[in-house]
Formats: C-alpha cells, structure tokens, sequence
C-alpha cells in the first residue's frame, strides 16, 4: 500500500524537486533487491501520510540515478536525508525504527 505521496525522483529532476523545495525533504535512497530497504518502505509511506502538507518525501533508486547517492556519499542503503532549505540536517542509515525518524523529522521541522 505505497502513499500516493511519495515521490520518485531522478538525477534530473532532484534539484528542482528536493534542493529547491520550499517544504522539508525526506529523501529515501533505495534499490528494489534491498531487503532493509523494503522492510522501511511502509514507514516512509505512513510518514509521508503523517506530516503530509508539512513534509515533502521522496524516493531514489540508486541503481537508475547513480549521480545523487554520489554526491551525498551515499555507500549503504537505506539512507535517508532530511533535506531543508537544500541543506543536509540529518543522515538516517540503515533500518530504524518509526521513532527514530519521527525523532529526526521533529527535530528538522522545530
């Protein structure tokens, strides 16, 4: 059950969508044979429908965009970005629980 917003962008059209955003920015790097990856799936979508109107989410798949997770050092997935005002504010690796990241997001939207 994937939230219809989440949205899945490209190299070429991260900046637009997450560097200029005027909202903050949960980017999501993944890969579809990434186990972690999926098993975080369902909470970035229950987050995107949590903080909807306050919070942009986002998804990368690193295998077909290469050139974004290189330019963040992104070398393990899950990553997770928190993205404001085109600005890094916080880096989430791997599978963490709900809290984690809700922890993260408060902290990135006070």
């Amino acid at each position: 059950m994937a939230s219809d917003k989440v949205l899945h962008v490209t190299d070429s059209n991260f900046e637009t969508e997450v560097l200029k955003s005027d909202k903050p920015v949960l980017v999501d790097f993944w890969a579809p044979w990434c186990g972690p990856c999926r098993a975080i799936a369902p909470i970035v979508d229950e987050l995107a429908d949590e903080y909807a109107g306050r919070l942009k989410v986002v998804k990368v798949n690193v295998d077909d965009n290469p050139m974004t997770p290189a330019r963040y050092g992104v070398r393990g997935i899950p990553n997770l970005l928190i993205i404001r005002g085109g600005q890094v504010k916080e880096q989430i690796v791997g599978a963490v629980p709900k809290v984690h990241l809700v922890r993260a997001l408060e902290g990135a939207l006070a």
